[in-house]
């Protein structure tokens, strides 16, 4: 069993810090690795600039309206560019996220403001979960040309933001052609349990986010239906141990299944002094986990 641990680089997002300053900190927390910036198009530049600092490159992350039929073309040459460099780094799995954050449903409201409080109102039609299926099994394949396996990361504020959507997901998608790359943090905010979800879905998770969600933001949330910035402007981000997540049966479950792979942690919004406080808080929490 290899587990590789990594440090996202959103808790840098608004600092000011250098792309170089965001990866000596990292470094210097003692990970492994982070995921390669979106954006970025030459691989040596990546592969060089992460080895100055010691570490590795992680999966790298790919987002869409993939419900858009009308996007399928772009969508695709935007898959076959990220899994590209991916190989060239030496990667094997790429996050893959759905989109919906702005636009409004029947509800009347946006999934963004409908952030962990879903109802079948907030959800893509029929129609469009099939063509959201159809769309990720087509850019999974287009990767797999590349050695490059997609992971599906569940996200609150898009159309896959639940449990039960994910699993229908999984249900209409090519098998074979969608893995999984799930975030715990995400899973709890939207009121399923992380460890479950490990749990029933151990053959499909290549990698993941492990993240924590404060207990008192979720629950003030939940009551006040807040939406997604309002969480986040209140503690709904959490460095790993002070929040909901069971991580005590979390790595349980990590270890009986045997996992390979790259863990990637991720404090989205931190309320300690900086963002390096927050990556060696969780780096340190991990190493009671034995990681």
């Amino acid at each position: 069993m290899t587990i590789e641990i990594g440090c996202g680089q959103i808790t840098w997002r608004g600092s000011g810090d250098s792309e170089d300053q965001v990866l000596a900190d990292i470094a210097a927390a003692d990970y492994a690795g982070a995921p390669w910036p979106r954006g970025e198009s030459d691989a040596g530049a990546i592969a060089g600039q992460f080895s100055r600092h010691g570490l590795k490159p992680a999966p790298g992350y790919l987002a869409g309206d993939f419900w858009d039929v009308s996007r399928r073309d772009e969508q695709l040459a935007q898959a076959r560019r990220a899994a590209e460099i991916s190989q060239h780094l030496g990667l094997t799995e790429i996050y893959l996220a759905d989109n919906g954050f702005d636009r409004v449903r029947p509800g009347h409201r946006t999934r963004r403001q409908a952030a962990g409080n879903v109802t079948e109102a907030d959800s893509l039609s029929d129609q469009e979960f099939e063509q959201l299926a159809d769309g990720i099994s087509e850019v999974g394949r287009a990767t797999l040309e590349y050695g490059v396996r997609c992971c599906f990361h569940n996200h609150v504020g898009s159309f896959v933001e639940t449990r039960a959507e994910v699993d229908r997901l999984l249900a209409l998608a090519d098998p074979a052609a969608l893995f999984l790359g799930p975030d715990t943090g995400h899973l709890a905010w939207a009121g399923d349990d992380p460890v479950a979800f490990f749990r029933d879905h151990r053959d499909r998770i290549l990698t993941a986010h492990i993240k924590d969600i404060g207990r008192d933001a979720l629950e003030e949330g939940r009551r006040l239906d807040w939406d997604y910035a309002t969480y986040s402007a209140n503690g709904i981000f959490t460095e790993l141990g002070e929040g909901v997540v069971d991580w005590d049966a979390f790595f349980k479950i990590i270890r009986e299944t045997g996992f390979s792979g790259w863990l990637i942690v991720e404090t989205d919004v931190t309320r300690l002094p900086s963002p390096r406080d927050s990556a060696v808080k969780s780096r340190e929490a991990l190493r009671r986990w034995g990681l």
